[in-house]
């Protein structure tokens, strides 16, 4: 066994601090050295011993979390992730967490529910691990993600269980591409990043963040009131245009569709793909399917291969596929994967994206 990953737990509810202690010390691969009842017992213990990762409540007595956390990343960062509620305010308590730099989100709603904790054990744990791996460097502004829906037990179903293979057909040509891009943790601040440096007029873009439901509303509001292009929420049956931003509701998966030289998204219910709803390989293989080499293909910062079958399938298909290079990703797991399968055409360094994304579009 290698060192283990040494957690710190803060909440001033000792019914969520006895659920994440007990959850954490099942994986053999975490430690929890200790908890605390508020941020300022927290600083002590943190004076003592530095945690390689802190869960952190929003609400406690003497200081709220969203101070602490911005205290913290200005003299000691360390990845923290964030306890909040399933709420429209939790969302937006969510939204100040990114800019001041969290790593990713455990929904406390769900660490109370006794009934579906065996499933969601599996996602903290993986949350708590993702976030030791996090460049902390690359969390400066606000780096984050959220996992969305629960983590299968031991079954993790491929995007079979929600659309058929590519057929290897060609797509006709069109005069419009479409971009279709996954991310997961670090991917709210790289889409960010991402999608200020684009103008107007940039092409229709349709995005995967993993990010739970009620979240994924307030992300894109945030993201549209910093770009010129427009960001909202996809609803089933949004049509792909330019200068407009799609992304995937949280726990719902989102297909690309084409009718005619058009194309739109499908929201839909169904199981968990690659352990996440939505998921990017849904999202891929459809547009390896719907669009083929009319689409483009960016993989971003984040844990796990997510992305990575359906970023082949797009490139098989045709399309043009780029990944975020290790240097600029919070956690380089998905771009690497994705590379490792053979499916990326070219690894750049997330600043030069969004201009890669205009110079294909000018071949259009």
């Amino acid at each position: 066994m290698g060192k283990k990953i040494r957690v710190l737990i803060i909440d001033d509810s000792a019914s969520v601090r006895q659920t994440l202690v007990r959850v954490l010390q099942e994986d053999p691969e975490i430690e929890v050295m200790g908890v605390a009842t508020d941020p300022f017992m927290a600083a002590k213990k943190i004076q003592e011993e530095i945690p390689d990762v802190i869960t952190l409540d929003v609400e406690m007595p003497r200081m709220d979390g969203i101070t602490f956390l911005r205290k913290l990343m200005a003299q000691r960062p360390i990845p923290v992730v964030m306890c909040s509620s399933l709420t429209e305010a939790g969302s937006e308590t969510l939204m100040q967490a990114l800019e001041a730099g969290a790593v990713d989100v455990i929904l406390k709603s769900k660490i109370g529910a006794a009934d579906s904790l065996a499933d969601d054990a599996i996602r903290i744990r993986e949350v708590v691990k993702s976030a030791s791996h996090a460049r902390l460097g690359n969390v400066r502004r606000a780096a984050s993600s959220v996992r969305a829906g629960k983590e299968g037990p031991a079954q993790k179903l491929t995007a079979d269980a929600m659309l058929p293979p590519p057929t290897g057909r060609a797509m006709a040509k069109t005069t419009e591409m479409v971009v279709c891009v996954g991310a997961s943790t670090g991917g709210t601040e790289a889409l960010r990043e991402f999608l200020e440096a684009l103008p107007a007029n940039a092409p229709g873009i349709v995005i995967v963040q993993h990010m739970p439901e009620k979240f994924t509303a307030a992300f894109a509001k945030r993201l549209n009131g910093l770009c010129e292009v427009e960001v909202k929420e996809a609803v089933d049956g949004d049509p792909v245009l330019r200068g407009h931003v799609l992304i995937a509701p949280g726990d719902k998966h989102m297909l690309l569709e084409r009718q005619g030289a058009r194309y739109h998204v499908s929201v839909r219910q169904g199981p968990l793909v690659s352990r996440h709803r939505p998921s990017v390989d849904v999202l891929f293989r459809s547009a390896a399917r719907s669009a083929g080499s009319n689409a483009m293909g960016i993989i971003l910062t984040g844990m796990g291969d997510d992305g990575a079958k359906g970023m082949l399938e797009m490139h098989q298909a045709g399309a043009y596929t780029v990944a975020q290079d290790e240097a600029t990703s919070v956690v380089f797991g998905m771009p690497k994967e994705a590379i490792a399968k053979g499916g990326v055409d070219r690894i750049l360094p997330l600043d030069q994206i969004a201009r890669e994304v205009l110079m294909t579009q000018q071949k259009f």
